[in-house]
């Protein structure tokens, strides 16, 4: 009895129950890393890739002839010296020499990259887009894999960027000439330094990116959307100027290896790092192995803008994609 008057005394039509909201779903589901499928990663990182360095490569060769030791084809350093020595000796074209190999390598190697990168970013982090360690192990391991994919290439690429179409005709001519003449090592001989070297670089990179990203966002939130092509480029070129300063001494290394012998050259007696660089400082001191951080510095920060600009835009076509799928909209 008292309880039926109390639910009467509290009883009032006025009030009324909310109903759930429409999309209300009690289960929970679980969606792809970032709304993509990781096939999605590869694809864009291919494509970002390509486009970083085949906008970059005029800049990248004349990194190359500053670093590398010898006759071939500039005795000076300066970047303006270097630029003008392969225009005068080869024109326009000399800037491009090499473009192919880079061509076939930079798609299967950045799909590789981010592919790696992004599968260790979801373990590492637990969940937390905060977590700077995560990103730059995951940078880490994306590199060692990549690396094994770009350096035959790259190697390729750094000797036809030396000559004047004397040494090689080609890639396919340098393949050949090289299998031959110095057995399938010599397309590995730099691996070891390269991901010693792009190690450093990508956990530099990677944490830089996305804390920039990070601080760049909550700057202005309001308009982080609006202006998302912006803050992905800045923060990508504050991370490739920063980490291309770390590691130019390696990077020196690295193209003495991969140029040993071509066009005179020196030819180093061991592979190893300590060897190659006491050889590289008696020869020219420590100074030279600094040499060539200005077009490094030219090289990394408009090309990590273009390459974020670009991975980024490429995620955000195949998210729209997705969410079109699911809602039916494209069958």
């Amino acid at each position: 009895m008292a309880t039926e008057a109390t639910t009467t005394k509290f009883h009032n039509s006025d009030f009324r129950a909310v109903p759930p909201p429409p999309d209300y779903l009690p289960e929970i589901t679980v969606a792809p890393h970032d709304g993509l499928h990781f096939w999605q990663f590869m694809f864009a990182g291919s494509i970002a890739g390509c486009v970083e360095h085949m906008a970059m490569f005029p800049v990248d060769t004349v990194k190359t002839h500053m670093q590398a030791l010898g006759t071939c084809p500039i005795t000076s350093v300066g970047v303006r010296h270097a630029l003008r020595s392969v225009l005068k000796s080869d024109g326009l074209p000399g800037l491009y020499r090499g473009i192919g190999a880079m061509g076939l390598g930079a798609g299967p190697a950045h799909a590789v990259y981010f592919f790696v990168y992004e599968v260790c970013k979801k373990y590492f982090s637990g969940g937390d887009p905060n977590n700077s360690a995560a990103h730059a192990v995951s940078g880490v391991f994306a590199t060692v894999a990549s690396d094994a994919v770009f350096t035959p290439l790259d190697m390729v690429k750094q000797r036809l960027q030396l000559g004047n179409g004397t040494a090689y005709r080609g890639v396919l001519d340098c393949v050949k000439k090289v299998l031959k003449e110095e057995g399938f090592g010599a397309f590995y001989a730099s691996y070891r330094t390269t991901v010693l070297m792009n190690a450093p670089f990508t956990a530099v990179h990677f944490a830089t990116y996305e804390a920039a990203k990070r601080g760049l966002i909550e700057i202005s939130p309001e308009i982080a959307n609006d202006e998302r092509v912006m803050v992905h480029a800045t923060a990508g070129a504050l991370a490739g100027a920063s980490a291309a300063v770390v590691t130019t001494p390696l990077d020196v290394v690295k193209t003495q290896l991969q140029c040993q012998g071509v066009c005179g050259c020196d030819r180093f007696k061991s592979t190893a790092i300590r060897d190659v660089t006491k050889t590289i400082v008696q020869k020219d001191g420590y100074k030279c192995l600094m040499r060539g951080w200005i077009p490094r510095i030219l090289f990394h920060a408009p090309a990590a803008a273009i390459c974020w600009s670009t991975y980024e835009a490429a995620k955000s076509f195949f998210q729209e994609l997705n969410a079109c799928t699911e809602s039916g909209t494209i069958t």
